[in-house]
């Protein structure tokens, strides 16, 4: 007898995706529930998440070391860009407890065995993308507002970026094009991937149906990116250990999230 549970339930739904509207109180529900996931599996939630700190970590030994420093800020903040195709596992072990299943760690990157995995890795590489184009569009306008020497100092640099006036028009038209960058990304994939796990749709659907989710509540998802952001910059203090902690709550609070914006 074939084993339900490893299906993978790969009979997608074919009722096409309906939007709901949310209030802020979905967020805080949404935040509690993913917190009650990640108490629930510890475990393996720690493990996964220890791979965005250290990998960040190691993007900012890189760039000290080979004399690029102008780019840490670029690459930690970029780094969001990509945490929704980061969390697919997450995402898989809360569908399963959702769902009264094993969600033991074993079946967190049970996800990569997926039919959609094409569809996933698409939607991923269309973000990474998107990170690759918001670190080459930093590394210009630092080139193009200061174009300090290629060996400059850690200090040296933190004292042009805040002591001159080219610095401090540099942090405004970075943090603006970023911003542009953030939008975009959290519009196509706010529930992107988790709709393509639950569903089986394929990219442009699921892409199309983020948008849609945003363009129905954007006061409620605005709230939601703000906070998203808040918790990663409070995660990334002491030397991001935090997103320890705040990278699985976050990926299992957006399933969730999911679940009440999608029908």
């Amino acid at each position: 007898m074939a084993n339900l549970d490893s299906t993978f339930h790969d009979v997608a739904s074919i009722a096409p995706p309906q939007i709901r509207k949310i209030t802020a109180q979905d967020l805080f529900d949404s935040l509690w529930r993913g917190w009650e996931d990640f108490k629930e599996q510890p475990s393996h939630l720690a493990f996964i998440a220890l791979i965005y700190p250290i990998a960040g970590i190691v993007l900012a030994q890189l760039t000290e070391s080979y004399n690029v420093f102008p780019l840490l800020f670029p690459l930690l903040s970029g780094f969001a860009l990509i945490g929704p195709f980061a969390a697919i596992g997450l995402y898989e072990v809360s569908r399963r407890r959702e769902q009264g299943m094993d969600s033991s760690w074993r079946h967190a990157l049970g996800v990569l065995r997926s039919r959609s995995i094409k569809q996933i890795f698409l939607l991923g590489a269309m973000l990474t993308g998107l990170f690759l184009a918001w670190l080459f569009s930093a590394w210009f306008i630092y080139r193009a507002m200061l174009g300090l020497p290629a060996d400059v100092s850690s200090a040296d640099f933190l004292r042009a970026v805040f002591t001159t006036s080219d610095g401090w028009l540099m942090i405004v038209i970075g943090n603006s094009v970023g911003l542009l960058f953030a939008i975009l990304a959290f519009s196509i994939s706010v529930v992107s991937f988790p709709l393509i796990i639950d569903r089986h749709v394929d990219a442009p659907t699921a892409i199309r149906t983020s948008i849609a989710a945003v363009e129905a509540n954007p006061r409620v998802m605005m709230y939601w990116g703000l906070m998203v952001t808040g918790l990663l910059v409070l995660g990334c203090l002491p030397v991001l250990v935090g997103l320890i902690l705040v990278m699985p709550v976050l990926g299992h609070a957006s399933w969730h999230l999911y679940r009440k914006v999608v029908g």
